[in-house]
């Protein structure tokens, strides 16, 4: 898993870089016929944690514009618990792109196994669903860098 570190511009910081985590359990209601977690439910949460990260990043209120392909590593199953991670990672005046990672979870062993990551691209909107500026940031480190060049490769891609 990628860091998250990220260095702030000195005029027009976030309120907080700190990621979202979000745990939920994988019930009988949320899998198909194998037991195994719905995709679709994993995006729910996968979304709801993108938008909570960009909230609590810009203190803005914030709709998504568009999902980067998500990819499914391995299932979840029935019993599991969900992590999942969301951090803003890319900027621009408007959209933050958040990577997001979802992990399987045992009860037995509590060790994380990563089943779905991607990037969501969020919007700020005020109350008449206008787009908003937000703060800014650039990447410090290489690993910062490389997030950062992996999130705006993925929204030129889907221009």
């Amino acid at each position: 898993m990628m860091g998250f570190r990220v260095c702030l511009m000195e005029d027009s910081g976030p309120h907080s870089l700190e990621p979202v985590i979000l745990l939920d359990e994988v019930f009988p209601g949320h899998t198909n016929a194998k037991n195994t977690l719905f995709g679709g439910r994993l995006m729910a949460i996968m979304d709801t944690a993108a938008g909570m990260s960009a909230s609590k990043f810009a203190h803005r209120e914030f709709v998504t514009v568009s999902v980067d392909a998500l990819k499914f590593r391995r299932p979840a199953f029935q019993g599991d618990v969900i992590r999942t991670t969301a951090r803003v990672v890319w900027t621009s005046p408007r959209t933050a792109g958040v990577y997001v990672i979802s992990c399987r979870l045992s009860r037995s062993e509590w060790e994380g196994e990563e089943i779905c990551s991607g990037f969501f691209f969020m919007v700020a909107v005020d109350e008449s669903m206008k787009p908003i500026n937000i703060p800014q940031f650039r990447p410090e480190t290489d690993e910062d860098k490389a997030l950062w060049t992996m999130a705006d490769a993925a929204r030129e891609a889907m221009r």
